[in-house]
C-alpha cells in the first residue's frame, strides 16, 4: 500500500462540502494546465504519469502502454491501472476494491452494483464473474487524432476516486453487515444540508 501524502490541490468548486475531504483535496477543477499536451505523443499516459509526478503520488510505468498510480483516500489505498489502446484510441482505468465477493453474496452485490451505477454519470462498478473482485472502471476514448488534456487524466483519476470514496461504505455494508443493497445505497447517498 502506498503512504505517500496526497498533496492538496488548488481547485475550486462550489459543492465541495458533500464530498470525502480527499476529494475535495484532489478538487473539482485545476486553475491552470500542469505541462503542455503538445509536449507529448497520443499515450495520455505520458501526461498521466506528469500528473502523478507533480501530485507526488506512488505510480509505476509497467509497460508504455500501462501505469499503476496509488491514491491514498479516507477509506483506504487505491491501486489504478490505467491502460491505453493505441488501436482503439482509449484510455482505459481500473480501480479494484480488493473486495472478494462471496459466491452466495454476488446476487445482492450486483443489486448493489446496479444501483450505484445508476447514480453515476461516468464510469461503472462492475464485479469479475470468475473471482468475485469488484472494481471501478472507466474509459476516454480520443478517435479523430483527439488529444487528452492534463486536466481530462487528471479528472479520471480523480472521478475513479470519488466513485470509490463514496460508494465503499456501501459494499462494506452489504458485505460485512448484512444490509440490503437499498439501505446500503441510501446510506451512501444521503447528504446532510447545512452545519451543526
Amino acid at each position: 500500500m502506498c503512504r505517500v501524502a496526497a498533496k492538496s490541490l488548488d481547485m475550486g468548486g462550489d459543492s465541495d462540502s458533500e464530498l470525502p475531504a480527499v476529494v475535495r483535496e484532489m478538487g473539482c477543477r485545476m486553475t491552470a494546465s500542469l505541462v503542455e499536451a503538445d509536449e507529448f505523443d497520443a499515450n495520455p499516459l505520458d501526461l498521466i504519469e506528469q500528473v502523478a509526478s507533480i501530485r507526488e503520488w506512488v505510480f509505476e510505468r509497467s509497460h508504455e502502454d500501462e501505469l499503476n498510480v496509488c491514491v491514498i483516500g479516507e477509506w483506504r489505498d487505491y491501486q489504478i491501472s490505467l491502460n491505453w489502446r493505441n488501436d482503439l484510441s482509449g484510455l482505459h482505468v481500473a480501480t479494484a476494491l480488493d473486495v472478494r465477493v462471496p459466491t452466495d453474496k454476488r446476487p445482492q452485490m450486483r443489486h448493489l452494483l446496479t444501483l450505484i451505477n445508476e447514480q453515476l454519470w461516468t464510469g461503472h462498478f462492475d464485479i469479475w464473474s470468475e473471482e468475485g473482485v469488484l472494481l471501478y472502471r472507466n474509459s476516454l476514448l480520443l478517435c479523430g487524432g483527439a488529444a487528452a488534456t492534463p486536466e481530462q487524466c487528471e479528472a479520471l483519476v480523480r472521478l475513479a476516486v470519488e466513485a470509490c470514496e463514496r460508494y465503499f461504505p456501501a459494499i462494506q455494508f452489504v458485505m460485512w453487515a448484512g444490509k440490503s443493497a437499498e439501505e446500503a445505497v441510501s446510506a451512501a447517498i444521503f447528504e446532510t444540508q447545512g452545519h451543526a
